[in-house]
């Protein structure tokens, strides 16, 4: 997730202050991870340096001053190429479940145990999404099931892995170090 482009694509929305944009950002993106007041006013410091965004009108609030941003040309150019541009697609093809896998032959440790335990924890995360899901909204219900699709997918291979363990072994054991 990249915080920067995502609170300069809220600003491209409407000018805003740093808690209404801590705001949306943790309905809109920040589910299970709430974004810091910190992180946001760091941010929006970078993006005013950089010549993103600028300060529109200073208020004064009960506590400090309450600064309304507004995004410039520069960083509502940015925000649109960052929209076009697609995400590189995953998986690749290194990947810590195989690392561990590998690794576990290799040393002869029990693979099997890591990939039931894996496993259990694939689900455990699913139970969690499927709650989150049943429970939240149409944002929540849309990222819970990103995260349950990945996580099927992960099963699957954990399933398929745990199938051809003898042949991967075997495989592996031919490889003198």
């Amino acid at each position: 997730m990249s915080v920067p482009l995502t609170l300069l694509g809220l600003l491209e929305r409407a000018p805003s202050h740093g808690y209404d944009l801590k705001r949306d950002y943790d309905t809109f993106f920040g589910v299970g991870k709430s974004l810091p007041f910190g992180q946001v006013y760091a941010t929006l410091s970078r993006l005013t340096r950089d010549g993103k965004v600028v300060m529109d009108e200073v208020a004064p609030g009960e506590g400090p001053d309450r600064k309304r941003y507004v995004i410039t040309e520069q960083g509502a150019t940015e925000v649109g190429a960052w929209l076009a541009d697609p995400v590189a697609p995953e998986p690749h093809l290194q990947s810590v479940l195989f690392t561990k896998v590998v690794l576990a032959l290799m040393l002869d440790r029990p693979a099997e145990s890591y990939l039931d335990a894996q496993r259990q924890a694939h689900v455990a995360r699913m139970r969690e999404l499927t709650a989150l899901k049943r429970s939240g909204g149409l944002v929540e219900a849309l990222l819970a099931d990103h995260g349950l699709f990945h996580l099927e997918a992960d099963l699957r291979w954990i399933d398929t892995t745990s199938a051809r363990l003898d042949a991967l072994r075997a495989q592996i054991r031919q490889v003198k170090p």
